[in-house]
């Protein structure tokens, strides 16, 4: 698998343009002022799907598309990925199969029906559903999706931070989440070529730290799977996000889930927007690493919103409890 290039985010750029509108960049004054910081959030929100992942699924499908071989995709995914694989295969009039978790979010389960999508589901976690996916798509002859191990899902996601750049230039961070790894790998492809001083972090939970660990050790690692937040809910490490991200990324912080309930009650107050637990991890290590950051421009990757009312009420209460963020 070859690294994506700057060349092929750009190219991406125009494939995609026609289907999403750029999301906006919005310094936050109240975060800043708590993390004596200027504080940018990404509002990768506002897309068609709620997240990042279709800017990755229409660059891919749209490639696809050109193929008349691939009739049928499969892909497997815990949903973000789910819905942005739906919604392209809808776009260019292919069929799409995805495979999720059994106690997969309603909402996005939902969602990617929406899109005409099959929905399968098949076992406790993405690992298992992934695996299953893979053994379908050998069966049958379709067209397997891995949610990271794909440099177009990569060139694609990675228009997001040459729209941080354009925005912003001279950030000194971006702090992307890590679950497949493609947000944080699209960042440092980008990056690289326009801002090499600027440092991209990764954050993922410490109740899944495969990709951290693999990071750490330069071999791909399985880990234990037990975080609540699905987008980060990974239990081995990819080879090609991995490759890019022991390259690039400056460094990666581990957070716990406490953390993370807790910035998700902090975005959604300093953002007046639905948040959901990943798209709120780069506030969580942001808090963790604020010393590092003291007085710098930094982008957090708010890479989704998509959350259920009973994932809502689940959070609310962390508001009270020890591990709520610091003032």
């Amino acid at each position: 698998m070859q690294i994506p290039s700057i060349a092929n985010v750009l190219e991406a750029r125009k494939t995609i343009s026609p289907y999403l509108n750029r999301t906006p960049l919005r310094f936050n004054s109240r975060l800043s002022r708590e993390l004596n910081a200027d504080v940018y959030v990404k509002y990768e929100n506002y897309l068609p799907t709620g997240a990042f992942k279709v800017r990755g699924g229409i660059n891919l499908l749209s490639n696809l598309s050109r193929d008349r071989s691939h009739r049928t995709v499969i892909s497997a995914s815990t949903g973000n990925h789910a819905q942005s694989i739906a919604y392209a295969a809808n776009l260019f009039g292919i069929r799409a199969v995805i495979v999720m978790p059994d106690k997969a979010n309603p909402l996005k389960v939902e969602a990617t029906r929406s899109y005409g999508a099959e929905v399968v589901f098949h076992g406790n976690d993405f690992d298992e559903a992934r695996e299953f996916a893979e053994r379908t798509a050998t069966k049958r002859g379709y067209r397997y999706i891995h949610s990271a191990n794909e440099p177009l899902l990569i060139s694609g996601v990675g228009t997001l931070a040459l729209e941080i750049f354009e925005d912003l230039p001279g950030a000194d961070a971006i702090i992307s989440p890590v679950g497949g790894g493609s947000g944080a790998s699209g960042a440092c492809i980008v990056s690289k070529a326009v801002s090499p001083k600027t440092w991209v972090i990764g954050v993922q939970s410490e109740s899944a730290p495969a990709q951290y660990k693999s990071w750490k050790t330069g071999e791909l690692v399985s880990d234990k799977m037990e975080t609540f937040a699905e987008g980060l809910a990974t239990r081995v490490g990819f080879e090609l996000t991995q490759k890019i991200l022991r390259e690039c990324l400056h460094d990666f912080v581990l957070v716990s889930d406490g953390e993370i309930r807790s910035s998700m009650i902090r975005m959604i107050e300093a953002t007046q927007t639905l948040v959901e637990a990943a798209g709120a991890s780069p506030l969580a290590a942001l808090y963790k690493i604020r010393d590092q950051l003291r007085g710098k421009k930094i982008a957090l990757v708010l890479s989704g919103g998509n959350i259920t009312l009973e994932q809502l009420r689940d959070v609310l209460p962390s508001r009270d409890k020890k591990h709520a963020v610091p003032n």
